[in-house]
């Protein structure tokens, strides 16, 4: 049952025209950042190539594409999982998946996994288009690894919150900007901290994700994701439970 409920909101992503206009609009911008970062990584190669351990294009250009990625994952990711659960509640199909015979944790594993492939098919672009100058010289594979385990575990952990606020309201926009809200004060939080090691650290995806983004695959950071995506998703299955029982 989670295959076909993860399956028919994968389907229901391409029938939408926002969708194809935000595909567009991300994959012009990750295009864009990457040809001007690899026009300035050649610029500068006579001067790395005057030092003993220069920097190579995986670590220069691969690393700030994939924390640029990570920023627009950011804004739109809630722009996806708005209407997840928000949007069958306001056409009043919710109450047709809650009369059946699903559990409430098929449904929201079935909507994660459904809106997680599709953005996983997204963010496959990035390693493509970093794996086009194996041709000319060499990638660190690690690294490129690294990042994409750390970006797909933080798109686990966006959607996972944006998942839940869609849950507690009917208003798809309403569900946009609460999730917005919630990744970018987490975010700021993490930014704005003055010490190194204040807790408010610890709280946000992106923080997380920068070991990942420097090629450390610490399991800390793995476990802060994992925890970060059930403890959401059982708060959405909560949410759901509750509908089921007080309607």
């Amino acid at each position: 049952m989670i295959r076909l409920i993860a399956m028919r909101e994968f389907r229901s992503l391409f029938s939408i025209p926002s969708t194809w206009l935000f595909l567009a609009g991300l994959e012009f911008i990750l295009a864009w950042f990457f040809l001007s970062r690899l026009e300035a990584f050649l610029e500068i190669q006579p001067q790395l190539a005057l030092l003993a351990n220069p920097p190579g294009v995986t670590g220069t250009v691969g690393t700030s594409l994939f924390n640029t990625a990570s920023l627009l994952l950011m804004m739109l990711v809630p722009m996806f999982t708005m209407r997840l659960i928000a949007e069958e509640r306001r056409s009043h199909t919710l109450a047709l998946f809650l009369s059946s015979p699903v559990s409430d944790a098929q449904i929201v594993l079935g909507k994660f996994a459904g809106l997680m492939l599709f953005l996983l098919l997204l963010i496959a672009t990035l390693p493509l288009m970093l794996c086009t100058l194996s041709v000319g010289t060499h990638l660190d594979y690690g690294l490129l690894l690294s990042n994409c385990i750390g970006i797909a575990l933080l798109t686990s952990s966006f959607v996972a919150l944006g998942l839940y606020v869609s849950s507690l309201t009917t208003q798809p926009v309403i569900a946009a900007i609460g999730t917005l809200a919630a990744l970018i004060g987490l975010w700021l939080a993490d930014i704005g901290s003055p010490s190194a090691q204040a807790p408010w650290h610890q709280f946000s995806p992106l923080y997380h994700f920068q070991n990942f983004n420097a090629g450390l695959l610490d399991s800390r950071d793995a476990a802060f994701f994992l925890i970060f995506t059930v403890f959401f998703l059982m708060l959405a299955a909560r949410r759901l439970h509750n509908n089921r029982i007080y309607g």
